[in-house]
């Protein structure tokens, strides 16, 4: 068997197809299909903005019949299939993209030209037989490591809720390695995506339990088609926004522990926009921004944050101390935090063995 290292540009592959030089097998892989718009906005997006995205394969061969060299893709089919739905303008872009709302024809002529001229990179399979290629790819995989639960969750869905995840991760990136929140090993290994995807079940569900069967859940429920995509991206972002402009202080410190701050921003988004069964569980009234007083809140969150540090479980935050010591994502401790970060936030909450800590 050999294997060569080539790239084709995206006409090339184009031209190739409409020649049928280049045919997909489905023996080698399941039926092309259609990504949503989502999924194939994300995936139109990075090669605008000129990122690489993983190799294709190819198997080339000399068929006897009609004395042609063809090469069938053996591994890379839905991207082809969405490049080229999307160069005959079968789809417009859709999401946070600077390219939204544009179909193929609506890029301006140096868009369209960096787009066909982008650089697929491909391994070439000759001189291989059927079974050497599959054998090829299970001792690939046999060398991976084994996936997380994060991981598998973005391996078994391709739908729209996947492709928000990975735009919020992309843009909160920076934040979560500027504030300690996660290593860049972590953000590889996708830990990000499985904060961001807690965070959208609190914002539906209050307060619940950390637990793969849930996670798992929500990727399920709106992997074909997510209608709140804008309005949760939206509140997101805008807590995430405060946080950067208003919280500085709290910067590597134990707030920006993934658990502390899940509570944080879950808080956050209860304070200004409202979090329907928050509401039931705390009886959180929205006030319609993030802090009554923002000097004052800063202030509060510090001294819990540094009470938290210090393990102080006899201390006024005693309470928001103890939630934090060990069964962190549980719903009871989860409830706790949340409840005693709206408070530092102006916000009044009841619930039941729990003092008011201001």
């Amino acid at each position: 068997m050999q294997i060569l290292n080539n790239n084709y540009s995206i006409s090339e592959l184009v031209g190739m197809l409409s020649r049928r030089e280049l045919i997909v097998n489905d023996k080698y892989q399941r039926g092309a299909g259609l990504w949503p718009a989502g999924p194939a906005s994300y995936f139109i997006d990075t090669i605008l903005e000129g990122y690489p995205f993983p190799k294709i394969y190819l198997y080339e061969y000399y068929n006897r019949e009609n004395k042609k060299t063809n090469r069938e893709i053996v591994d890379g089919q839905q991207r082809i299939t969405t490049i080229q739905n999307f160069i005959n303008n079968k789809f417009r872009i859709i999401g946070e993209s600077k390219f939204s709302g544009c179909f193929f024809k609506d890029l301006e002529v140096e868009q369209q030209e960096k787009f066909m001229t982008y650089s697929v990179s491909a391994d070439v399979i000759r001189t291989a037989s059927r079974p050497e290629i599959l054998q090829m790819f299970r001792r690939m995989n046999a060398y991976t490591l084994p996936l997380n639960e994060a991981e598998k969750r973005h391996s078994a869905y391709t739908g729209e809720f996947k492709f928000f995840i990975n735009e919020l991760s992309d843009h909160l990136s920076e934040f979560f390695i500027e504030f300690g929140v996660f290593t860049d090993r972590e953000i590889l290994r996708m830990k990000d995506a499985e904060f961001l995807s807690e965070l959208v079940l609190s914002i539906e569900n209050g307060m619940m339990s950390l637990s793969p069967t849930q996670l798992n859940g929500i990727y399920k429920k709106y992997d074909s088609s997510f209608d709140k995509r804008q309005e949760y991206t939206a509140k997101i972002m805008d807590a995430f926004g405060f946080i950067i402009a208003e919280l500085e202080p709290l910067r590597k410190s134990f707030m920006m522990k993934s658990y502390a701050l899940h509570s944080l921003v879950t808080a956050l988004i209860a304070a200004k926009y409202g979090i329907e069964k928050l509401q039931e569980q705390l009886g959180a009234t929205p006030i319609g921004s993030f802090a009554v007083d923002i000097n004052l809140a800063r202030e509060r969150l510090v001294a819990i944050t540094q009470a938290h540090e210090s393990k102080e479980l006899e201390g006024p935050y005693g309470t928001y101390v103890k939630a934090t010591s060990s069964s962190t994502t549980k719903a009871p401790n989860r409830t706790i935090r949340v409840g005693v970060i709206l408070e530092a936030l102006g916000i009044n909450v009841s619930y039941e063995n729990h003092d008011r800590v201001f």
